[in-house]
């Protein structure tokens, strides 16, 4: 595998619409996530869905696991519709999705799509029967289907044929080479009988879910050569933390550089009481640092020396990335096109003139021994240099003040007639 300097050209999948959002087909990667509440609680579940769609997440799972979960779908939906939210819900169905599919229809056809896996979803003679009774709810109810299988629930029947095969082969593979065929096998069958039973291919959304990055790696780079199904990316079981968001970032940055990938979502393990919505931030961070997407405006920043013993570009920088981060929402409506806003927050003359002087407003604060002034710069023009204990506060109120020239009314105005 060679990795190119730009990101490859995208791999063409065939689009599909879930609810009205575009996954692959040359659309933008999709952010993704899923919710950890009891769905059965619809009050909770419709909170957390919003607090997701509020971050950012343009797809949210549930998880649908018993007839109470299957009849609180309708009424989660409705509550986000009352909130003005209209995010596609994708329901998760292990063992018994067919069951609860047939016998709630109301849930079937209020969520926007259905996953299930191959692994799972029934096994012996009953698999092919429960199988195909999910995907001829989805025609009936025209709604896509992802099939998504799994490292930690692979087809046992298949992956043990495959063993056997390779045993008898004349130049046998290790055991994990046949466990990623194995999970490539599961996803590409079970799509081809999804479409004989009768599932569109603009239906038919593919996932296969490794824990381990090299692994994911591999089974995702064969499943894009030999399909051109859309595709969703995610490192399942990834970890709480740094190290989750290290595993995930590294697998699926691989891929996408490669042109791999439709809908992404970040798996992390949250901490105990910690924000959901983090694997949702980390998700379009990781879409914005690549270049594929742009969501909010970046702050370059100083990752601190000993020439920056004071905390004040540190503070500066987390005051600002927060103050932007929670204005954003206003903002998307306000001063359409801010999110591609670049701002840097430097620390010392080493590289802060020139790292603010390559934003759109920068400041360099003063490292330790230094003269007691902060240059700030605007589109590449030293504007005014700060002083005083108040440098913060103004250099905020600058951001503010830029944001309404630019991306203002007036701001948009201006640039239209330019």
């Amino acid at each position: 595998m060679t990795l190119s300097a730009a990101p490859l050209e995208r791999r063409q999948s065939v689009p599909v619409f879930v609810g009205k959002v575009k996954v692959g087909g040359g659309a933008p990667v999709v952010v993704q996530s899923m919710t950890n509440t009891d769905t059965a609680d619809a009050d909770g579940t419709a909170r957390q869905v919003a607090a997701l769609a509020r971050a950012g997440s343009e797809i949210v799972r549930i998880t649908v696991d018993r007839d109470e979960a299957a009849a609180a779908v309708p009424h989660i939906k409705d509550k986000l519709l009352k909130m003005g939210l209209d995010v596609p819900l994708v329901g998760d169905f292990h063992y018994i999705g067919h069951t609860l599919l047939a016998d709630h229809p109301a849930c079937a056809e209020a969520l926007d799509k259905y996953r299930i896996n191959p692994g799972n979803v029934g096994f012996g003679k009953k698999k092919d029967t429960q199988f195909s009774s999910i995907v001829e709810m989805a025609i009936r109810h025209n709604k896509p289907v992802r099939i998504g299988a799994n490292w930690g629930s692979l087809d046992q029947e298949l992956l043990t044929r495959l063993m056997d095969e390779n045993v008898k082969s004349p130049d046998p593979k290790d055991a994990r080479a046949v466990t990623r065929e194995a999970m490539v096998q599961s996803a590409l069958l079970s799509a081809e009988r999804a479409e004989e039973i009768g599932l569109s291919r603009d239906k038919i959304i593919l996932s296969a879910k490794v824990s381990a990055v090299q692994d994911l790696i591999a089974v995702y780079m064969e499943l894009g050569r030999r399909s051109n199904y859309a595709i969703h990316l995610g490192l399942t079981e990834a970890g709480m933390g740094s190290k989750g968001i290290v595993a995930s970032s590294a697998a699926l940055g691989v891929l996408m550089q490669q042109g791999i990938g439709d809908t992404i979502r970040i798996s992390l393990t949250p901490e105990p009481g910690g924000d959901r919505t983090v694997e949702v931030k980390v998700a379009q961070e990781l879409l914005q640092t690549m270049g594929f997407r742009v969501f909010v405006p970046l702050v370059a920043a100083c990752p601190g020396c000993g020439r920056t013993t004071s905390t004040t570009f540190q503070e500066l920088a987390r005051d600002i990335q927060d103050f932007i981060r929670d204005s954003m929402p206003a903002w998307k409506t306000q001063y359409p096109g801010v999110e591609a806003l670049n701002v840097a927050v430097m620390g010392c003359i080493v590289n802060g003139p020139g790292e603010s002087k390559h934003a759109d407003i920068g400041i360099s604060l003063p490292g330790t021994g230094e003269q007691p002034a902060a240059p700030v710069f605007i589109d590449g023009k030293k504007a005014v240099t700060l002083r005083g204990p108040t440098v913060a506060a103004d250099f905020k109120k600058m951001v503010i003040e830029y944001i309404e020239k630019r991306y203002g009314t007036a701001g948009a105005g201006r640039a239209a007639a330019e």
